[in-house]
């Protein structure tokens, strides 16, 4: 992490117990938050502006955020921000089969009146989410944010400093890498990462059906990937469809009139007549996990730490639980009088987070390979194994509480 041009140009500036988060995209806003209210100086620094960023348009972009990461969010004060525009997932249905030829007789069928705790999450639009945060830091006294970008780090005696493209320096305490799936932050402290490309491309629109959807999110598994239909508040739904690249790539090309006569078989009638909502935009697949969560005085969360495929739809559930995990680590050494960015404490959050993260990287990773063919005997396969989940009641609650994000060690912020 060490950079010597760093060191050479620092300037004499304050805040040198600040936490420096640099990302200031969702995961860095909520740790930032969960820090501030814990009674610590945070510095959140974002290439955009907070003006860019608040004023997202409506394009499709939605959250499946499970009932952990709503408790987080409640916790830090940004739920009752939100609530009036989240839709609770009450049930979810999964399906195999073949676009235009409608599911297979097995399937899985999870309730949400199987537990005790409520809806396993609710979806939520990425522009409601992103605003609150950001109002949320503008109200919040221990937080300031600096519209710059990160050239340079160096560790600094029991501090961090950070160059900006101004030539300005932040100084810290420690620094967080919240800065996406290439984070320049993870380069620069010398962490390499794992990972691949599935060679498949997600389209991501909104889209309007004539019937409602009554809380039910669809995960439709198809050869060339999974078509996840989750509800939205109103008769508006959001689709994450997975496709090979180069099938995604001539769909993207085409007119909205055009590219929803291919959606159709595909989404089928159940919900009615179908039409687009605002923007449809595309991303590439892939899985990236870096080979550490911690380098000296620094941490990583979020897409920084571990992408994923969308499949279980746990991208920013994981996220969130690193930004509790992490906030509960510092918080609990800040009150033992530690150094709270000691090796010893970093590594407390790294052996809380680094292996439930690389599983659940695993299990996407398999989930989408087994789902993603059409070769005959592993559709047999799948399709049976999904019909005896379905009829076996402890292992479907198994599964729901899985996917409410209740299991495993839970961060106090994430515990009702």
């Amino acid at each position: 992490m060490d950079n010597p041009t760093s060191r050479s140009i620092l300037k004499d500036m304050t805040h040198e117990n600040d936490i420096l988060i640099v990302g200031g995209g969702l995961n860095g806003p909520a740790l930032a938050l969960a820090l501030a209210q814990a009674g610590h100086g945070v510095t959140v620094i974002d290439a955009q502006t907070s003006e860019i960023r608040k004023d997202a348009a409506f394009d499709g972009r939605g959250y499946a955020l499970a009932l952990a990461s709503v408790r987080l969010l409640r916790a830090i004060e940004i739920w009752d921000r939100v609530a009036e525009n989240a839709q609770p997932m009450l049930e979810i249905k999964v399906s195999d089969g073949r676009a235009g030829e409608g599911p297979s007789p097995f399937f899985m069928h999870f309730d949400h009146a199987e537990i005790e705790e409520g809806p396993m999450g609710h979806m939520l639009e990425d522009r409601f989410l992103r605003r609150a945060f950001l109002e949320a830091m503008d109200a919040e006294p221990r937080i300031r944010q600096i519209t710059g970008k990160v050239v340079a780090q160096a560790v600094e005696g029991a501090g961090v400093a950070l160059t900006l493209d101004n030539g300005d320096v932040l100084q810290g305490c420690m620094a967080i890498g919240s800065d996406g799936r290439a984070s320049e932050t993870a380069t620069r402290a010398g962490i390499k990462r794992t990972g691949w490309g599935y060679q498949q491309t997600a389209l991501v629109a909104a889209i309007e059906h004539e019937l409602p959807h009554n809380g039910i999110a669809h995960q439709f598994f198809m050869p060339p990937g999974p078509l996840a239909i989750l509800p939205l508040p109103g008769n508006v739904s959001s689709i994450v469809w997975s496709e090979t690249a180069e099938t995604a790539a001539q769909f993207d090309a085409l007119d909205d009139d055009e590219f929803m006569e291919i959606l159709r078989p595909r989404f089928g009638d159940f919900l009615g007549d179908i039409k687009l909502r605002g923007k449809r935009y595309t991303y590439p697949l892939g899985l990236t996990l870096a080979d550490s969560f911690i380098a000296p005085r620094l941490a990583l969360i979020g897409d920084a730490a571990h992408g994923m495929h969308p499949i279980a739809g746990q991208g920013l559930n994981a996220g969130l639980r690193d930004v509790a995990a992490l906030a509960q680590v510092i918080s609990e050494a800040s009150k033992r009088g530690e150094d709270i960015a000691a090796p010893d404490v970093l590594a407390r959050y790294q052996q809380w987070r680094r292996f439930d993260t690389a599983t659940l990287a695993m299990v996407t990773d398999v989930t989408n390979r087994l789902f993603s063919n059409d070769n005959g005997l592993l559709r047999l396969g799948r399709d049976l194994g999904m019909g005896l989940i379905g009829s076996m009641p402890g292992l479907r609650r198994s599964f729901i509480r899985e996917a409410a994000g209740l299991t495993g060690e839970l961060p106090d912020l994430m515990k009702a």
